[in-house]
Parts: structure tokens; C-alpha cells; sequence
């Protein structure tokens, strides 16, 4: 029984061990089966901590835009252990979260040009930089990032005129 439900779980999408773990606790599988059968997945690679976060950071950051704080929260969440948490964080460069924030910015900013007025530009400026620090981004390089885009934003509508 835990090994069909093991193997109904990955049929869906690859799982941490703590989530597995967590699903046959649901379930009522003893402690001792549950560890039984997710050291037999482990052994034949069926259940791969190292390989789970490396796939969620790809993923992850490449569909969410998620920064390092972000992913680093949501794999301690699934049960991955710190170290392996850091080297999959590893394939993000910090080039590569600073092209995502401003991406993130530059889509929402799309048809703005209202950047001459001080109070609508800090308002827009709290409003993006509050959204990059839900995806985890550091305040720094939030508020870097919005004011690079702002300031680009502003220069291209002055071309027009």
C-alpha cells in the first residue's frame, strides 16, 4: 500500500522525501513502513532530494521569477536539507535574479509614463519594489532595479515629444 501511494505521487510530478513523508502520515502508514519504502525509493533514485531541488530551482525561477530567498524558504518547506538547498541555488547567478527582477518590472510597467510626476513615480516605485520583495528579492536591488527601469521608462516617453 505505501508503495502505490509513493508511486502515485510521482506519477504527478518528483517530490521531496518530506513530502512523500508527509502523504503516507496522511494516510496512516507506520513511521517504520514509510521509512522502509522511501529508503528503497532513494536507493533506486526514485526519490532524489538533490535532483527535486535542482529541478524546482530551474523551474521556479524560471515561471515565477522567484529570487534565492524565495526558493531557498520553499525548499526548507518541501524538507530539503540546507546544503543541498545551496548548491542547487547555485546554478542562479546573481546576474541571472537581476535580468529577472527587471523583467518582472519592466512587464509590469508596460504603457506607464508617469514618470514625471514625483508622487505617482514613488508610488509605482513602493508598488514594484514591494512585489520583487515577495518573490524575495533584497531591498537593495529591488529598489536598484525600479529605478533603472523608471528612469529608461521616462526617457523613452520623452523621446516622442
Amino acid at each position: 500500500m505505501a508503495r502505490a501511494i509513493v508511486l502515485r505521487q510521482l506519477t504527478n510530478s518528483p517530490k521531496s522525501r518530506l513530502q512523500l513523508a508527509r502523504k503516507l502520515a496522511e494516510r496512516n502508514v507506520p513511521e517504520d513502513v514509510a521509512e522502509a519504502v522511501l529508503d528503497r525509493f532513494e536507493e533506486v533514485r526514485l526519490v532524489d532530494d538533490a535532483e527535486f531541488a535542482d529541478m524546482w530551482v530551474r523551474s521556479r525561477s524560471q515561471t515565477r521569477k522567484l529570487a534565492k530567498g524565495a526558493l531557498r524558504r520553499e525548499l526548507a518547506d518541501k524538507g530539503i536539507d540546507p546544503e543541498i538547498a545551496a548548491g542547487a541555488l547555485d546554478q542562479l547567478s546573481d546576474a541571472d535574479e537581476e535580468t529577472a527582477a527587471r523583467e518582472l518590472v519592466e512587464r509590469k510597467l508596460r504603457g506607464f509614463t508617469g514618470g514625471e510626476d514625483r508622487a505617482e513615480r514613488d508610488k509605482v516605485t513602493r508598488r514594484l519594489a514591494s512585489m520583487l520583495a515577495r518573490k524575495g528579492y533584497q531591498p537593495s536591488l529591488a529598489f536598484r532595479v525600479v529605478g533603472e527601469v523608471l528612469d529608461a521608462a521616462a526617457g523613452h516617453a520623452g523621446d516622442g515629444d
